[in-house]
């Protein structure tokens, strides 16, 4: 290969290998929540739940059972229903994001930008009647009233 070639193979591997980072990102299967947009929602054990006062307490069998079913039964609920929903869930929500985002950029800010170019024009003719007409009365009453004293006397 020649040098230059090689530089074209180069550039064309590095601006693939950016282009498939950016859709199979590493993600950490470790910390799944590292914006801990869930931490106080959906951080339920048998403790926030389930409570006996004191003077109400079941066998200690039942009760280390209770918990022990509780905990196994959350686990594997939840892992059985993100098996079987999770790819068509998140297919959903990544469809209606994607809409989202279509919408915002194709409809949302152009929309916003031609309203602010057609305010910046009212804008500016609001401004200009205002200094015409409006400038020169009020100076002119502000001149009328500018002699006028007011004194304030507490009488008791």
């Amino acid at each position: 290969l020649s040098p230059t070639m090689a530089d074209q193979y180069q550039y064309n591997t590095n601006e693939e290998k950016i282009v498939k980072d950016s859709h199979t990102k590493e993600i950490d299967l470790i910390n799944r929540d590292p914006k801990q947009i869930n931490e106080d929602v959906v951080k339920v054990e048998f403790e926030d739940v389930i409570a006996e006062p004191d003077g109400t307490h079941s066998l200690d069998g039942v009760w280390k059972l209770s918990y022990t079913t509780f905990t196994v039964s959350k686990y594997w609920c939840y892992r059985i229903l993100s098996a079987v929903f999770g790819i068509p869930v998140a297919l959903l929500w990544g469809f209606l994001f994607a809409c989202i985002s279509f919408c915002h950029i194709w409809a949302v800010v152009p929309c916003i930008k031609s309203c602010l170019i057609e305010s910046q024009c009212i804008s500016r003719i609001y401004s200009l009647c205002i200094q015409t007409f409006c400038d020169p009365f009020f100076e002119a009453l502000g001149k009328i009233f500018s002699s006028v004293r007011v004194a304030l006397r507490k009488e008791v």
